[in-house]
């Protein structure tokens, strides 16, 4: 699992957050979570007989499908499932086309553009929910800023962008979304690395409810299956989420304290260095001859891995915010931020910049999150 959410969409203009839903439906019940011991009893999975007249799919008898078929057969032998309890759950799920169509890519020829992104979270709702929501829980983000390193605006940034604060998490059957995109994911050129990476947490899911002892079918989230106010995939919520407030339990849907450790613990994990810059703004030499040696530079992967001598020898200006913040020693990417028409942005980027490509891979999305964090700090005041 390589990030929080279930988006495959780096250096792309497509929305950040998988689950912009305009309604917030029943919560996650709070769960124990035990990622380091099995399940002792009971250790089948609990279904209830309710039927949720609001799911949004269609029958479509997934016990018959060859491929569910087979997939049940590798959990039975892997995870200790029985193969009725599976066929059981695979005969209540529900097609969701939906999610299959919302997976499609854009079609091809659209222009990327980092100011019209950019406007979609730097608003004023978001920014105001931001500091409703800083106010609030000030304690637990200190706290978590403390314990791992991770600046509080991040945080916000993050659970801004990812749900506005918890006001959009998705309410789609997260067992409908996440079976439907495993084994019948778009015609993409990624298909079976998708479905692949579907099926585990499908998998997740299963292991997931098993542990939490909760109806599997209880989960809601977007329509890849994210949970929650930081929009966790289930795989992420097994390693990452962390009982923040205390309570004994993991809560991502209602708890914002849980929320807010998690994000800080899945960076830390993911390479956050506590008190590292996160960006600077950069310019690029203008003549040809240096344009070739600069663009080397761009789209060399997702980390930090140049000197500054190197960048500057390439054509690459960076601000005086560097130099006067001492940086002069770290290792950097070039982030590209293209404009459209207008002229593309450039950005230093460092190990922590990096580690929000982790949650998304996706340099817009990661400048989103620096921006509406520091947006907010800003209308806070202080």
């Amino acid at each position: 699992m390589t990030s929080a959410c279930a988006v495959d969409n780096s250096r792309k203009t497509s929305p950040a957050p998988l689950a912009q839903q305009p309604t917030v439906v029943g919560a996650v019940p709070n769960v124990p979570m035990r990622k380091d011991v099995a399940p002792t009893s009971p250790d089948r999975l609990i279904l209830s007989s309710n039927i949720d007249e609001n799911d949004k799919g269609e029958f479509a008898n997934f016990g018959q499908w060859k491929d569910v078929s087979a997939f049940i057969d590798q959990l039975v032998a892997k995870d200790g499932f029985t193969r009725a309890e599976l066929e059981a759950v695979f005969s209540k799920t529900r097609y969701v086309e939906s999610a299959v169509r919302l997976m499609r890519p854009a079609p091809p020829g659209k222009t990327k553009n980092w100011q019209a992104y950019r406007a979609r979270f730097i608003e004023p709702v978001r920014i105001n929910a931001g500091v409703q929501f800083w106010n609030t829980y000030a304690d637990a983000l200190k706290r978590a800023e403390a314990e791992y390193g991770v600046p509080a605006e991040i945080i916000v940034g993050i659970i801004g962008v990812e749900t506005v604060y918890g006001r959009n998490t998705g309410n789609f059957r997260v067992m409908d979304a996440i079976t439907t995109l495993a084994f019948d994911y778009p015609d993409t050129p990624t298909r079976d690395a998708r479905m692949t990476f579907f099926r585990g947490e499908l998998e997740n899911a299963l292991l997931y409810a098993r542990e939490s002892r909760i109806d599997p079918f209880s989960l809601k989230g977007s329509y890849a299956g994210a949970i929650g106010l930081p929009q966790f995939m289930p795989s992420s919520i097994r390693q990452y989420a962390v009982d923040f407030d205390g309570t004994g339990q993991i809560d991502l849907r209602n708890s914002a304290v849980d929320a807010i450790g998690s994000v800080a613990h899945y960076l830390q994990v993911h390479g956050w260095k506590r008190n590292l810059p996160i960006v600077f703004s950069a310019t690029v030499a203008s003549d040809t001859s240096t344009e070739d040696r600069w663009n080397a530079y761009i789209g060399q992967g997702l980390e930090a891995k140049f000197s500054l001598d190197e960048l500057v020898a390439a054509g690459v200006i960076p601000s005086p915010a560097l130099a006067n913040a001492g940086a002069s020693g770290l290792r950097f990417g070039l982030v590209d931020l293209q404009n459209g028409n207008a002229p593309t942005e450039h950005w230093l980027g460092t190990d922590n910049f990096f580690a929000i490509t982790k949650y998304n891979r996706s340099f817009f999305y990661a400048m989103s999150v620096v921006d509406l964090g520091r947006a907010v700090r800003a209308a806070r005041g202080y």
